[in-house]
This record gives C-alpha cells, sequence and structure tokens, in this order.
C-alpha cells in the first residue's frame, strides 16, 4: 500500500512510530515539531496526522490524545520505513564472543544464541533446536528384571538413552534375552523400523527363537522413542522481562503472553512453518500463537547446506525496536551457520563437551 502514502505522510508516520518506539505513549504534533525533525508546522503536522488516522496507519486512544500506530502502520514502517541499526561497541563485543566459540555442540550453541538475544534486545527470546527427521537406535541393550519382564534400553545418541519396560507372555532367561540382544544388534541397528519388510521381520522373530513374540512390544518401543527424538525443541529465554513494559502491565494481558509461552506447540509450528531464508516478523493478529494480538513475534531459521538446524527470535510488545531485533537476530542466525560451516559441525548433538 506504498502508493497510498505521500513522501511527506511516510516521514511523519516513521517519526511518529520512532517516538511511539522510544517513549511508549501517544505522539502528537506539537512533540514532533519540537523535535525539529520535521520542517512543518504543527497544525500541518496534524492534519497529516489525522489523514493518516483515517487511511488505517495510526489509531488515537482518546480524543485528545496523540497517535499510536496500529498494526497495518507497523507493518509498513518494518517493510518500508525502518533503517539500519548501529551497533554500540558492547554489542559488537558480545556477538562477536559467541560466534568465534570453539563449542563443538550446536545446542549450547543456540542456548547461548537465545540468551544472548534476550539480553541485547531487553525482550524475552526463543530458541528452537531441530533434530534429523531420521534417526535410528545405535545400540540395544537388554536387562533381565524378573522371569516375565526385562528393560530395553536403547541408545539413540550420547546424548540421548531411551529406557523402555518389555512384559512378556512366557518366562524369560538371561540366556535367551542374550541371544535377543544381539538379534536386535544385528538386525536392526542403524535401520529405520519403516524400511523393514515383512520377510525380515519374519527372519528376526526367527533368530530369537522362542521368544520370537517379543518382536511386536520391542518394535513398539522403538517407534516410539525415535518419534520423541524426533521433536524440536524451543527454549524461552527472559520471560521476566516481559514485566518491564507498560503493554503487559495489566494481570490479563501477562497471563494470555505466559499461556502462549507455555504452549510451546503452537509456536514451534510457526517457526517449522516457515518458509525461505528471511527473517520473519509477525505483527499483533499475524501471530497465530498469540489469541490477544498483543505480540510481536520475529525469529530466523538457521539454514546449513539448505537444511533447518534451529531458529532464534524474539517475542515482545508490538511496540518493538524493530530495526535492532531484526538486525540481531539475522546477524546471529547467519553467524552461527558460518561458524559450523567453517568447523563442520553437526546438527547431531552425539558428542558432548567435558562438564
Amino acid at each position: 500500500m506504498e502508493h497510498d502514502l505521500s513522501e511527506r505522510k511516510k516521514q511523519i508516520l516513521k517519526a511518529v512510530i520512532d517516538a511511539h518506539i522510544a517513549c511508549g505513549e501517544p505522539v502528537g504534533s506539537k512533540l514532533l515539531a519540537a523535535k525539529g525533525q520535521i520542517a512543518l508546522s504543527s497544525a500541518t503536522i496534524r492534519n497529516e496526522l489525522a489523514e493518516l488516522t483515517e487511511m488505517g496507519y495510526l489509531m488515537q486512544p482518546h480524543t485528545s490524545a496523540g497517535r499510536v500506530p496500529s498494526e497495518q502502520g507497523y507493518r509498513f514502517y518494518v517493510d518500508s520505513l525502518m533503517e539500519g541499526y548501529d551497533r554500540t561497541a558492547t554489542e559488537i563485543r558480545e556477538l562477536n564472543d559467541l560466534l568465534t566459540q570453539r563449542t563443538r555442540q550446536l545446542d549450547r550453541i543456540i542456548d547461548d544464541a537465545g540468551r544472548l538475544i534476550s539480553t541485547l534486545t531487553n525482550y524475552p527470546a526463543i530458541a528452537v533446536r531441530s533434530h534429523p527427521r531420521s534417526q535410528t537406535v545405535r545400540r540395544f541393550n537388554l536387562m533381565l528384571m524378573d522371569t516375565y519382564s526385562f528393560l530395553l534400553i536403547m541408545v539413540i545418541s550420547e546424548a540421548n538413552v531411551v529406557t523402555k519396560t518389555v512384559r512378556s507372555q512366557i518366562p524369560l532367561t538371561e540366556e535367551e534375552l542374550k541371544t535377543v540382544e544381539q538379534v536386535l544388534n544385528r538386525a536392526l541397528v542403524g535401520r529405520e523400523p519403516d524400511q523393514l519388510t515383512l520377510s525380515q521381520m519374519m527372519e528376526i522373530e526367527a533368530a530369537m527363537g522362542r521368544l520370537g513374540s517379543l518382536m511386536s512390544p520391542i518394535l513398539k518401543c522403538i517407534y516410539e522413542a525415535l518419534r520423541a527424538d524426533n521433536r524440536s525443541d524451543l527454549r524461552v529465554e527472559g520471560v521476566d522481562r516481559f514485566l518491564e513494559y507498560p503493554e503487559f502491565s495489566s494481570v490479563d494481558r501477562l497471563r494470555s503472553m505466559l499461556e502462549m509461552l507455555s504452549n510451546k506447540q503452537e509456536l514451534l509450528e510457526i517457526v517449522e512453518g516457515a518458509q525461505g531464508d528471511e527473517v520473519n516478523v509477525y505483527i499483533g493478529s499475524e501471530n497465530a500463537a498469540d489469541q490477544s494480538g498483543d505480540s510481536t513475534l520475529i525469529f530466523k531459521t538457521i539454514m546449513v547446506d539448505g537444511r533447518p538446524i534451529g531458529a532464534i527470535g524474539v517475542i515482545g510488545p508490538c511496540r518493538m525496536d524493530y530495526s535492532k531485533v531484526i538486525s540481531t537476530v539475522e546477524q546471529l542466525s547467519r553467524g552461527i551457520a558460518g561458524m559450523i560451516r567453517a568447523q563442520r559441525m553437526l546438527p547431531d548433538p552425539d558428542k558432548k563437551d567435558p562438564p
């Protein structure tokens, strides 16, 4: 809708949004004229503010009050008016400190990036760690518990060991259970259960001998373990920063934000559904995870060789320092991707750093 606005209207709209982001109060014509950034009379500015309000870019909370940006105004600001952000020396140092770490574990880097973004922007941050869609068990161990049950221990990675209790309809011996363990390690390690054919399953059952009936419950346990490990993990940093903004001073609005953050699945669906390699900005009602429409969600997927390995971003009020947030998210996500390529780190956290 850029063709709807003259250059003068764009200048005034930008000045209003910049001032409102800085002070959090409605902005009037006298304030804009006093700042000296707009070489127009207070009356002329007032007329332009009225027209911008009629066009939907601004809102007037009260009859005698100044204007505040609407969702439409923020969207136009982000798409067309926003200027680049100049970092302070401290911010540059903190960003460089993270991006020059020699940590080999990707999960830790993404979590650290979330904490740093929250610190630099003063908004709550999200850090998403994507797990590979294709997972397999690396090793099986079986441990007899009693005559009719045993522990099935599945090593998916060094950082993820899943244990399930399996019950049998027939009595078990340690010797027979050792045979089943050997069969599982020989036939199923490194293989996806979905790729097993019926004939292969029958061969595995036959190799288990008298305990072939355990094949079905064991496969069920493997499916459950691998499906759980495939889910992405979303963490939120700096939730208490909501308290610093008057937009969330009411108990109801704060509760709405906390409920949104507790329902991580909706946020994950938004993040995982994002397309392309750009910074995503969801303002107000565009953020489907927030039913109140009072927040903005900004994030960027971290891509390595065309594959998403995670995402970082922030959640805050619609009155957000968009230039700073977008610049920070962009730089960190690209920096992490570049660091991974340079160090040839793998997104699978198989190796842990020593404590």
